[in-house]
């Protein structure tokens, strides 16, 4: 649509402050003429073959394979706009109802959405691996170095971030999107951030 600004956002479903991120998007969605669209990247793939990953990281990444090859199914059954929902579903049950990672988690996403439930074999399966290596690469390739979710791309621009809590909302999402906005379109422009991290209030 003419007007509108695609932000294409990448996403671990695990991720506290990509599920920041990502509902920080869709209050963006009511008060600006953006569309988001999102996309699968893993977190189990990008520190795959890492060293001197602290303890407690490498056992939070053991469970996050299974969800996101159950959202690369589900995308390549029903196409790439059932991810919202989908993801909005998991993420949910992960991030407010602390619902441990696992067959039940799939299938009760699955099935809040009208979803075979049988899609969550996908989790156990390598079947969809290549199409989610491809994701991946197409949303961390142009990032560069790594970074992770939350990624987005808005036209040529494609970056870490907006690391953000507590989600902002109403005229505030739309301010820190116009603020983007500006970052992106300014040639030359890299990097921007603060060090002090609080822990993630997810939203």
């Amino acid at each position: 649509m003419a007007g509108v600004t695609v932000v294409d956002m990448w996403f671990d479903p695990k991720c506290p402050w990509a599920w920041n991120t990502s509902r920080w998007l869709l209050e963006v969605e009511r008060v600006r003429p953006v569309e988001a669209r999102f996309h699968v990247m893993s977190l189990w793939l990008l520190n795959e073959h890492r060293e001197n990953l602290e303890d407690w990281y490498r056992t939070w990444l053991a469970d996050t394979l299974g969800p996101v090859r159950v959202l690369v199914a589900a995308q390549q059954r029903h196409g790439a706009p059932v991810l919202r929902d989908l993801y909005t579903e998991l993420g949910t049950r992960i991030h407010h109802g602390k619902e441990p990672i696992g067959p039940q988690l799939y299938r009760g996403a699955l099935s809040a959405l009208d979803l075979d439930p049988g899609l969550a074999a996908a989790a156990d399966s390598d079947a969809h691996d290549e199409a989610l290596l491809a994701s991946h690469r197409a949303g961390l390739d142009p990032v560069g170095e790594d970074l992770g979710t939350p990624a987005l791309h808005i036209g040529s621009s494609a970056f870490f971030g907006p690391v953000v809590t507590p989600v902002p909302r109403g005229e505030a999402a739309g301010r820190l999107f116009d603020g983007l906005l500006l970052m992106v379109e300014t040639p030359g422009f890299y990097e921007l951030k603060r060090g002090n991290r609080v822990s993630p209030t997810v939203d």
